[in-house]
Order: C-alpha cells, then structure tokens, then sequence
C-alpha cells in the first residue's frame, strides 16, 4: 500500500513491502501484481525495476477491490502482551474488523507512555497492513492511539450493537437483537475486566455474551466473538 495510485502512473513500493515482494514472494522485474491504496481500490501492476530496498511498480487500470462486510465491526481489545496482541490485531483484519482500539485496563500488565503508545500503534497499524495483504483487503483498519477505558466509554456514540463476552454471561449469540449496520466487541486484557470496569461497560449499553462454557484467552475471546458476529450479521 504505497499511498496515492493513479493508472499509468508508477509507484515505489519500500520496506517490508519491498522485502517481501523480492525476498519472500521471489517476484522480479516483468512480473505481475496487485497494488491495493488502502480505500477500496486495487491497480493490476508489473515490476518495472528492483533496487535496493526499493520495487518501482507500473500500474494499471483501477478496479474494486475485494467486497467489505456489511457489518461495519469494530473490536476494542485490551492490549495484551508482545505477540498476542500482535495476534489478535492479525486475526481481527482476517474476520473483517474495520476498526481496532487498543484499550488500557486496570488489570492491563502492559503500561505505555506516551512514546510508547505511539511507537505500539504504528508497529499494529503496519501489521493490520500486511494482513490485508495477505487476506485480499484493499481497506485497510483503522487501528487506534491505546486509550484508557474510562476514556474510550466515555466518547462512544449512541447506536449499535455493543457486546461483551463474559463467561458470566447468561445468553449467547442467539438472544443477541439484529445488529444492524454496526457492532462493538469489548475485550479484557489477560487478567479480564475489572468488575467496576465491566459495570461502567453494561451502563453504556453494552450486552454480557457468554461464548460456551469454558474460560478463553483473551486473544481466543476475541477472534471467536468476532467470528460469531461476522456468522451472524456480517459475511461468514
């Protein structure tokens, strides 16, 4: 995803794109790809050179990229340790996420600055790139500045299905109402949420959703509930 694209145009494609393409994919010049903007669209493109670090790509005519669910499905998750949030940020643009917020709980083991935070946003915003690559997205997610809970409910907009899955919870996904155009799942970190935090959760609407009988990860929580919902009102 180089940026702005035009047909005829020509674009260089740099780091870890670049890498991938000549390293992993093994493609040179005169071979053919697809280039994505990041906004729907998609360009039939053809390596025109290879330097170092660097692909220049020729492109072609822009067509529409591959459909996006009508479930517009945004996943709030607890940010949890090194690779399972990596994980779960991964897995959420597989199932169709088109929004990730990292969100910072009591229980939260990770404690970010405000360098921290930043750096931690860009390294997930790169990973939901490549896992549009790898899963044929040409609208890439948004993924979100951490932000502390108590923040995140307080600025929620009214409207939408809003679930939180909890091994407490006495319904599941069959008494969940019809969900609309949009849905919101909330995750807790490792520890879970704490339970003025999932009082605070129930008070701006969202529902308790009880995903079988047996205590999940927080990264399994998340891409089962997002499964789910993408089963029930979205694409699956």
């Amino acid at each position: 995803m180089p940026g702005p694209l035009a047909p005829g145009a020509r674009c260089t494609v740099a780091g870890e794109t670049a890498g991938h393409i000549v390293r992993v994919l093994r493609l040179g010049v005169g071979a053919e790809l697809v280039v994505f903007d990041g906004t729907g669209g998609e360009y039939a493109g053809r390596i025109e050179a290879v330097r170092k670090g660097e692909v220049v790509v020729a492109l072609g005519e822009r067509c529409e990229g591959l459909a996006e669910s009508p479930l517009c499905l945004t996943l709030a998750q607890g940010v949890s340790r090194g690779e399972r949030m990596d994980w779960v940020v991964q897995k959420a643009v597989e199932l169709g996420a088109t929004r990730i917020v990292p969100v910072l709980t009591e229980r939260s083991v990770v404690r970010l600055d405000a360098a921290q935070a930043h750096n931690r946003q860009r390294h997930w915003q790169r990973i939901a790139v490549a896992a549009c690559e790898q899963s044929g997205r040409s609208r890439v997610p948004q993924v979100a500045a951490p932000l502390a809970l108590e923040a995140f409910l307080a600025a929620l907009p009214d409207g939408g299905l809003r679930v939180l899955p909890s091994p407490h919870g006495a319904e599941g996904l069959a008494a969940l109402p019809p969900a609309g155009r949009e849905a919101l799942v909330l995750i807790g970190p490792e520890g879970g949420l704490a339970e003025s935090e999932a009082r605070s959760a129930l008070a701006r609407g969202f529902q308790p959703l009880r995903l079988g009988p047996r205590v999940l990860r927080t990264e399994t929580a998340a891409v089962v509930a997002l499964a789910l919902l993408q089963q029930r009102f979205g694409d699956l």
